[in-house]
């Protein structure tokens, strides 16, 4: 029996129910100290030796790991070759200072500025720089990289945890992870949600937790309690069985069609970002594919037509009759894809991002459309375009009149192709606020980005989660007006955020009047089960 007094520390809660286990620390990873050689060249030999490992790993990680993740873990093998980073300390080096030191300090410098800059693009990328200072620094020390050896179902509690870190966990070991920093839309978050992790982030006095202790993690309510006694171990143990086999039973009926308690029908979506989930994932759960991010095909560049014709083509395929909704290439914000986003923003999220960026590099955006044009002549059911960051009426015309042009370019030229449906995410406040002067085929609600932008939080910032508030009712009101202009006009309107993958938050979208979510596939059966229990009114 544990002589550690109970407690329960609160934090946010991201995804997952309940998890029971000792906790297990991560600890800082600091690097130990490395012998100097005294001699510039070197020095610079090192550095240059350490930067070419680092590639190498980062790159052998990239291609163990699925899009997503990869999309998360390329912007620090971009920073390697940034010769913006790399050459000022190459110079410090040359002047008679140690690599390690030299590394250590810009780095240093760098991830306090983003942390302290307020601006959500680089807020969302310190972790990422603290990730890469310790691969560099390890390997100019010729530390090997340490194990994540985890206890068998142990809590993990780690002060900060950085994409790589996380991935490094062997997760079928790991019960559940909280975090003292990190927010709910952070990239661990996002990787946490893909891979079915219980997850809490901000935990507040989780610093001075002792390893071994018995704990309860409650992803749901974003609690970790410590110590519990006998019997509250008990019920935690009851609740955790139960959420396990509502789960099961959620996944039995995840085939059928969702409708509420009181006899609405509603339509539950899937959001594909990793063509590799295709292979496993069965198109009979969900009633079509409500987002297809197609930011992916650009990791290495702007591909040709022909390659993304073919994955449009193989999704379609995949649909199997049902309907599909593909992004055009959403870009910049904490996206950025070398030699097609712009460099040095002040401020990327609220820079040229979206359609702002497709409309500034129409030779990128036409390829795309023409692809999806060509794609659209191959689907059974008329295919869904939606255009990213919209926020005035002109930016979707604009739009519209490029696809118009290249389907008539394509018609020329004797190429089957077909025009889709052009619709527009609604993820800028000011697009929501006027919502019906849009000539839109349907509406999707980025509720991520939307919320971000109603709550003025950034998504990456942990010191401000709280306030990146789903339920604060700003963002609920913008999405009844959405929905509400689209009954009006008679247009689909569909909600592809975060907030569809949660079934704890079903319930208040319905009585928003939402009746099409588009959720992760690791959360449709569960979406569907919350939808089923729900009742909307709607029968007096």
């Amino acid at each position: 029996m544990s002589d550690i007094a109970p407690r329960i520390l609160s934090g946010v809660p991201v995804c997952g129910g309940i998890a029971i286990g000792p906790i297990h620390r991560l600890g800082s990873a600091e690097v130990g100290a490395r012998q100097a050689t005294g001699d510039p060249e070197a020095e610079l030999a090192a550095f240059a030796a350490a930067l070419s490992a680092a590639k190498a790993a980062l790159e052998q990680l990239l291609e163990s790991e699925d899009e997503l993740a990869g999309e998360i873990l390329e912007f620090q093998a971009i920073l390697l070759e940034d010769p913006d980073l790399i050459e000022p300390m190459e110079a410090t080096i040359r002047a008679g200072t140690a690599a390690d030191a030299a590394w250590a300090e810009a780095m240093d410098a760098e991830i306090r500025a983003y942390r302290e800059s307020g601006e959500a693009v680089l807020s969302a990328r310190a972790d990422d720089l603290a990730d890469l200072k310790r691969r560099v620094l390890r390997a100019l020390s010729g530390e090997a990289e340490e194990g994540a050896e985890v206890p068998g179902g142990a809590i993990v509690v780690a002060g900060e945890l950085t994409p790589s870190a996380f991935l490094a966990l062997d997760l079928g070991r790991v019960a559940g992870v909280a975090t003292v920093g990190g927010s709910p839309t952070s990239h661990v978050s996002i990787l946490a949600r893909a891979r079915g992790v219980n997850l809490v982030v901000g935990i507040a006095g989780a610093d001075g937790l002792e390893e071994g202790v018995a704990a309860i993690l409650d992803a749901g309510a974003g609690t970790l309690e410590v110590a519990p006694g006998v019997a509250r171990l008990a019920d935690a143990e009851t609740a955790r069985a139960e959420g396990a086999s509502r789960r099961e039973a959620a996944e039995r009926h995840a085939r059928e069609p969702a409708e509420t308690a009181d006899g609405v029908a509603v339509k539950v979506l899937v959001n594909i970002d990793d063509p590799a989930i295709l292979e496993t994932l069965d198109p009979a759960i969900c009633d079509g594919v409500g987002l297809t991010r197609t930011e992916f095909l650009f990791k290495d560049g702007s591909p040709d037509e022909a390659a993304q014709l073919d994955f449009y083509r193989r999704l379609i395929a995949w649909a199997d009759g049902r309907a599909v909704t593909i992004r055009t290439l959403d870009a910049g914000g904490d996206k950025p894809i070398p030699g097609i986003t712009i460099d040095g923003e002040a401020n990327p999220f609220l820079g040229v991002r979206g359609v702002r960026l497709s409309l500034a590099r129409p030779d990128v955006f036409r390829t795309q459309l023409r692809a999806l044009a060509r794609a659209a002549a191959d689907a059974p059911v008329p295919l869904k375009v939606m255009v990213p960051m919209v926020t005035v009426p002109a930016e979707l015309e604009a739009a519209r009149a490029i696809l118009a042009e290249e389907v008539a370019r394509l018609e020329g030229e004797g190429i089957p192709c077909a025009m889709p449906i052009l619709g527009t995410m609604i993820e800028v406040p000011a697009a929501a606020l006027t919502a019906a002067d849009f000539d839109a085929g349907f509406y999707s609600i980025g509720s991520n980005d939307l919320v971000q932008y109603v709550t003025a939080s950034a998504r990456d910032n942990s010191a401000v989660a709280a306030l990146a508030d789903p339920l604060n009712p700003a963002v609920l009101e913008l999405i009844a007006r959405t929905v509400a202009a689209g009954a009006a006009g008679g247009v689909e309107v569909s909600l592809c955020g975060d907030m569809a993958s949660s079934p704890r938050l079903a319930g208040t979208l319905l009585k928003a009047g939402l009746r099409v979510f588009s959720a992760a596939p690791a959360e449709v059966a569960a979406v569907k089960a919350a939808i089923r229990e729900a009742r909307t009114g709607a029968d007096g």
